[in-house]
Order: structure tokens, then C-alpha cells, then sequence
């Protein structure tokens, strides 16, 4: 259980990324007074929250739906964290686990952030959603592994909401470089847990007998 919950941890901050969003929330929320931003934070970490975890409970039952293989989604989701790994390496954004230029454009001109882009795609991206959907079938019928799974990414919510309350600290404290750094270890580690999923998806296919 110990290993699920450090895997579980690692992939779900890696893919949800509590730090940028902590530090694109100022910049989303200017104009907005203290009370409006705090109901912004919770409203939109609420909602990220309902479709990650819905993603999570039921993910396996549209995949049997969908007539998609556990390695097959194994392989697919550890292309799609390898991809989300590297833009936190190289500290670029390509819109697999943060907004693009144009999601940013609109949502400048939107009144309402919570919805979008802060729900949806920066909290609870494509990344983060595959995340859910992979980590919870690899855990199988095991309990104590499912609820890992599930504690660790209630965690990584809850550790967004307070670092969202925070966002001005924590640009101070870390600034461009500290964001950088501790985005660059995950985004290692994330790479390497990727890569396993490829690994454990081609041999569990059987297209290669190991």
C-alpha cells in the first residue's frame, strides 16, 4: 500500500500540478476581492474534484463499455503521462496538463474562472483524468490499494486549495527558478513511472512474451 500511495501521490502532483496553478490563480483572479477569490479556489477545486473522482469510481466501467484492454489503456496512459513528464522537464506548456494560448485568451475574457480553465483543464486535465483512470484499474479489487489511489488524490486537491489561498507566498518564496526546479523532479519521476505503464501494457498485451 505504501508503494501505491508514493506512486499515487507522485503521478497525481505531477499531473495536476498545485504549483503552477498556484501561480497562474493571481493572474486568472485579478480584479477579484479576497471573498470572490476564495469561493472561485473551492467552487473550482470542488468541480475538478467531482470529475476526477468520477473518472476514477466509474473509469473502469466506460472503458469495459468501450471495449478498451486494461493494456491497452496501460500503454495509452503511459504515453499520454510520458508526454505531460516531459513538457515538466523541459518547463513548457503544451496544453496536456495546463492551458494554451488561446484557452488563455478566452479565459481573460471570461467573468466566471472557476468552470474554466481552472476546474478544467488545470486542475483536472487530460493528464490527471488518465491518471485517475490508469492508477485505480491497475489497482485492481484490491481495497487498500484503491483507496491510496483515492486518499492520494484527495490529498493533491486539498494541497491546491491551500496553495491556491497561498498563491502570493508561493510565488515569492519559490519565484520562477524554485517553480522550475521542483517541476523538473517530478517531471523525472513522472517520466520513469510512464515509461513502467508502457512497459506493464505491451506485456500484459502478450504481443511480447518476457
Amino acid at each position: 500500500m505504501n508503494e501505491t500511495l508514493v506512486i499515487a501521490f507522485t503521478t497525481f502532483f505531477a499531473t495536476i500540478g498545485p504549483i503552477d496553478v498556484a501561480v497562474m490563480y493571481p493572474v486568472l483572479s485579478r480584479g477579484m476581492t479576497s471573498r470572490q477569490r476564495w469561493r472561485t479556489a473551492v467552487r473550482a477545486v470542488f468541480l475538478a474534484s467531482c470529475l476526477l473522482y468520477a473518472f476514477a469510481l466509474f473509469g473502469q466501467m466506460l472503458l469495459d463499455r468501450l471495449g478498451i484492454s486494461i493494456p491497452a489503456l496501460q500503454t495509452a496512459g503511459g504515453i499520454l503521462l510520458f508526454l505531460v513528464g516531459l513538457d515538466m522537464v523541459f518547463a513548457r506548456h503544451s496544453g496536456v496538463a495546463s492551458t494554451t494560448e488561446d484557452e488563455d485568451r478566452e479565459a481573460r475574457e471570461r467573468k466566471d474562472i472557476a468552470v474554466f480553465p481552472l476546474a478544467t483543464p488545470l486542475i483536472a486535465g487530460p493528464g490527471a483524468i488518465g491518471a485517475a483512470i490508469l492508477l485505480m484499474t491497475n489497482a485492481g479489487n484490491n481495497l487498500y490499494q484503491q483507496l491510496a489511489v483515492v486518499s492520494s488524490l484527495g490529498f493533491v486537491l486539498l494541497l491546491t486549495l491551500t496553495l491556491m489561498f497561498m498563491s502570493g507566498q508561493v510565488q515569492r518564496l519559490l519565484g520562477v527558478t524554485g517553480m522550475n526546479v521542483v517541476s523538473r523532479i517530478f517531471g523525472l519521476l513522472l517520466t520513469a513511472l510512464a515509461v513502467q505503464f508502457v512497459f506493464d501494457g505491451i506485456k500484459g498485451s502478450g504481443l511480447i512474451n518476457v
